[in-house]
């Protein structure tokens, strides 16, 4: 298994929540363990390079949210942020297994920005030939600045928005360029080298408000939509140990309020850059990453709302020479 980046936060007031909607998952549960055994290819050595100890360990911050922004009219949008907290992960891989997993603090957020009950839960998987991003997210309460006084906060306690989705893209140069090298840090890209890629995804959109938004006649708004992708990312190697990827994906997505029946057709734009930059020694590597996708809920005439959703994170990795002798015997890991 290779060391992906999945976090999984909850906080208060949605743990049951999970539970519930538990049976509904199990079987991408199922497929997100599968992913890592799929897509395996042969590489150029010549641009690629795993590293040569068989046991590291990973320390890493990160944070995540969903942004909601929505135009007033043609010459203002007016964004709402989640009260997020910064969370602390530890990853550790041996050979070709890794295990990772992260928790976001309640003190590590600014209590000023309001209450927000978050589940999120953010799969990122670098492939060899394939990449894949899942997101199951759920958020009640927001905030902004005031936009005349900055130190002004006010708080929207009663907007929630979902967001369920699967978005994954073929590398078409996954000879000679490395997402793993790029994001994950487990193995390094000795040349500059960049691919084009194509794909597309799945996404279940929800936004409601009791009073803040004006949305429809029940403030509330379902959206599924399909989405085809394509771009070009690209690592530049820079004095041999530091390098900088730079990537991004734009495509089309058609969505529908209903699935029964059908209602009318919304074609809408989506984005989804990705930017990582880090440094990677011969026992150590320190790096940080940027994923961002943009999805619209509505785009039409009346409205115009979309999210932004995000992972930042800086890690910490430390490679071993030589494994804990028990390592050794478990038979699976070798």
């Amino acid at each position: 298994m290779n060391p992906d980046r999945a976090n999984f936060s909850i906080y208060p007031g949605y743990i049951q929540h999970w539970f519930l909607n538990f049976s509904k998952i199990k079987t991408l549960l199922l497929f997100f363990v599968l992913l890592p055994y799929a897509g395996n290819a042969q590489y150029d050595s010549t641009y690629i390079s795993p590293f040569k100890q068989e046991l590291s360990v990973g320390m890493y911050s990160y944070y995540e949210f969903t942004m909601l922004t929505h135009e007033v009219d043609e010459d203002k949008n007016v964004s709402y942020m989640p009260n997020s907290p910064v969370g602390l992960g530890l990853s550790v891989s041996y050979k070709n297994f890794s295990l990772s997993g992260g928790m976001g603090f309640r003190f590590l957020r600014n209590k000023k920005l309001g209450e927000t009950r978050v589940i999120d839960w953010q799969y990122h998987h670098y492939g060899r030939k394939f990449i894949f991003d899942v997101f199951f997210q759920n958020y009640k309460g927001f905030y902004n600045k005031d936009e005349n006084d900055r130190k002004i906060i006010h708080t929207y306690p009663d907007i929630k928005i979902i967001q369920y989705g699967a978005f994954g893209q073929y590398i078409f140069n996954n000879k000679k360029f490395s997402y793993r090298a790029a994001f994950d840090q487990n193995e390094r890209q000795l040349k500059s080298a960049g691919s084009f890629q194509l794909g597309g995804g799945f996404y279940f959109n929800q936004v409601s408000s009791d009073t803040t938004l004006t949305i429809n006649e029940k403030n509330k708004l379902n959206k599924y939509q399909l989405s085809i992708s394509g771009g070009y990312v690209h690592t530049f190697v820079i004095k041999k140990n530091y390098f900088a990827a730079i990537g991004v994906s734009a495509g089309l997505n058609i969505g529908t309020e209903s699935l029964s029946p059908i209602k009318k057709l919304e074609l809408s734009p989506s984005l989804f850059p990705r930017m990582s930059t880090g440094y990677n020694g011969s026992n150590w590597s320190i790096g940080l990453s940027f994923v961002m996708n943009r999805t619209y809920v509505s785009f039409n005439d009346k409205l115009n709302m979309l999210f932004d959703t995000g992972s930042a994170k800086i890690t910490f990795i430390r490679r071993f020479d030589v494994a804990p002798h028990f390592l050794h015997k478990v038979k699976i890991l070798n």
